[in-house]
């Protein structure tokens, strides 16, 4: 990777205030839209700030998210690279053709017509959740009485998973996603999580079934004849974190906003139908995997106006792009009847969230049932006192106290 003395920023960049995007992305796209950035690794990178940029960079074939190379843009202080035990890489990871391949082998778990299924079952976690919520103590966590649990217990019905162990991936996933962890704290619990599933795979290969995901995908590899063990945990290991962690922050986030803006929480109350636009209204908003977005070139390709050289890192900033005003009238307005479907919180590309469609369904679910079933719902503290996540790779909330 290039690296070059002088930088516009370091990221990342905080967040002022918990609903906006860091107040120096504006700056940046008016001034320096793609300009040289540090990290926090010490490298340095190009940062992408405007909406066309980064779905340019996304849709080019000249970036790679190989993230075991060199060249890759890191957003944690030292890389985590073990020469000894290197990991097989996940749908994430992967550049075409592998990641075609991959995708395609799973991709028809995550269908509309199936996500439709899974709606009933959905429902009645979200339902029982929601009652213990109700028969429990005043106020309450919402983190850990709704956000959390609904989409953990979720992932894990779908890729098989025991929930009783959530509690331990949990807490992997959390270590994993901190800023403010070490290099080898870090380490540590990417590597038992990655055992944990190993041993998961290899006992669902000695059982495998229809009844879960990873029973599928073993079914489907041996029909094929090309079973290959460690994309099978690559591809747990992926869903597993992606799968819980961005849909619980989502909700915690939304629930915030939604009674923030009590003008536009009357609307999806009086129709439901309008549940979906709010949606995409907060995943816009938020952003919350922004740096998700990151490639590094492998040609001399042209962005923005500038050369990026083959070798150089590139950050495209989502949360800037989606709060871009020639992307979006008034960005900085949570509308939720903007019309926002073209946001790249999901990504863009081939590499497009592969699980949005289970994702905005659950937040559907939850949003419509909990203010339907709670409707005199209100946050117990002042929102000025909320433990945001700043302190982590993907944006969400610690903590969210509710009564009613």
């Amino acid at each position: 990777m290039t690296d070059v003395e002088e930088t516009t920023a370091t990221l990342p960049l905080a967040r002022k205030c918990p609903f906006s995007p860091p107040p120096e992305y504006e700056r940046l796209r008016r001034e320096s839209p793609v300009s040289r950035v540090g990290l926090p690794s010490g490298q340095t990178a190009w940062a992408l700030t405007r909406l066309e940029d980064i779905r340019e960079m996304l849709s080019s074939p000249h970036f790679s998210s190989d993230r075991q190379s060199p060249s890759f843009p890191l957003m944690v202080a030292r890389q985590i690279r073990r020469e000894d035990k290197p990991f097989r890489p996940s749908l994430i990871a992967m550049d075409p053709p592998e990641h075609g391949k991959a995708r395609r082998d799973v991709v028809g778990e995550f269908t509309v017509k199936r996500m439709k299924a899974l709606q009933p079952r959905i429902q009645q976690i979200v339902d029982e959740h929601i009652d213990a919520l109700l028969a429990g103590p005043k106020p309450a966590d919402l983190v850990q009485a709704l956000s959390l649990p609904v989409p953990s217990l979720v992932i894990c019905e779908l890729l098989g998973v025991p929930y009783s162990d959530h509690e331990f991936f949990q807490s992997c996933s959390s270590r994993m996603l901190s800023r403010e962890v070490t290099a080898e704290e870090r380490m540590t619990a990417f590597e038992s999580l990655e055992n944990y599933l190993d041993e998961l795979v290899t006992k669902k290969e000695a059982n495998a079934t229809e009844d879960d995901l990873l029973g599928r995908q073993i079914l489907k590899q041996r029909e094929s004849g090309e079973a290959d063990h460690g994309e099978l945990v690559g591809l747990a290991f992926l869903l597993l974190i992606a799968g819980h962690e961005t849909t619980a922050n989502m909700i915690s986030l939304g629930t915030v906003t939604l009674l923030e803006n009590p003008d536009q929480l009357a609307k999806i109350k009086a129709d439901p139908g309008k549940t979906l636009a709010a949606i995409e209204e907060l995943l816009r908003i938020f952003t919350i995997a922004e740096t998700a977005t990151s490639r590094f070139a492998t040609a001399d390709v042209e962005i923005g106006g500038t050369l990026i050289r083959a070798g150089e890192g590139v950050v495209g900033l989502s949360n800037a792009g989606n709060h871009d005003p020639d992307g979006f009238e008034n960005p900085d307005t949570f509308d939720i009847e903007r019309g926002a479907r073209h946001h790249v919180a999901f990504g863009f590309g081939v590499h497009q969230c592969l699980g949005q469609n289970l994702a905005r369904l659950e937040l559907q679910i939850v949003f419509d049932t909990l203010f339907r079933r709670v409707p005199g719902i209100r946050i117990a503290v002042p929102v000025d006192e909320l433990p945001f996540k700043h302190d982590s790779t993907i944006y969400g909330l610690h903590a969210l106290p509710v009564t009613w």
